[in-house]
Formats: structure tokens, sequence, C-alpha cells
């Protein structure tokens, strides 16, 4: 019986793949208030993410991923998580994660308008996520 269980089933939906990551006991994810996380028996609910790193926990192990966002759909049989982007910690290039933060901020301290500023906060966010899970290899 699940509700007995201390772990549940998490999936990963992206675009372009899909990962099953079977059962979990913890979930930690971004949303635009803050980090929130999930265990077994977690009320339903539908939670919009924003860019930042995703935790899992799973067989006392802890792994990262770094997300440019989504929603993060909860039921009591298993938890999704529907993603533009996902990268697991090992899978991220640094070199190129470093570059694009350092274009980012060159963009930032130029005074080109306000949608070039903030498609140039989104990159520069999306990059330290990125930089920071996978210094957590």
């Amino acid at each position: 019986d699940r509700k007995r269980m201390s772990s549940f089933p998490l999936e990963i939906v992206t675009p372009t793949r899909i990962l099953d990551e079977g059962d979990i006991t913890y979930l930690r994810c971004p949303a635009p208030d803050g980090l929130f996380g999930i265990m077994a028996n977690h009320r339903p609910a539908l939670i919009a993410l924003v860019a930042g790193e995703v935790k899992i926990t799973k067989a006392g192990k802890e792994s990262y991923l770094a997300t440019s966002g989504g929603y993060a759909d909860i039921r009591r049989e298993k938890v999704q998580l529907l993603l533009e982007t996902v990268e697991r910690s090992q899978e991220i290039n640094v070199g190129r994660a470093e570059a694009a933060l350092e274009r980012a901020k060159r963009q930032l301290s130029s005074e080109d308008g306000d949608l070039d500023y903030i498609k140039a906060r989104g990159s520069f966010s999306r990059a330290l996520t990125r930089l920071q899970v996978a210094g957590r290899k």
C-alpha cells in the first residue's frame, strides 16, 4: 500500500526526452516564491517552476539537476516534472556555462534597452544555475 510507503515515482518530461527516476524519497524544486519539497503522500498540486536547481533523494543518495523552469504535477500515484530543459550535474558543459555567464554579464552592463536586459538576466540566471549544479558532481 503506497500510503505506508515513504517513496514515490518521479518522471521528468522535456520536449526532447523522458527521464524515469524510479521511486524516490524526496524532491526539492525551485518555485517563483522559493524552494519547496515533496515527500510521499503529498497533496495533489500543480506548481509552477522557475530556473534553478532540482534535488532528488533516492536510496539515501542525492542527485542534482539544472532546469530552466516548467511545472511540477503532483498526484497521489506519482510526480511528474514537465520541464523546458533539464541537465544532470554530470551532463553540464562547465566551459560553455562559464562562457554564457560572461556573455550575460557583458550584456547586463551595456545599455541596449529593456528587452535585451530581460533576456540577459534570464541567460545569467540559467548559466549561474548550471555552474552551481555542475559543482555538485
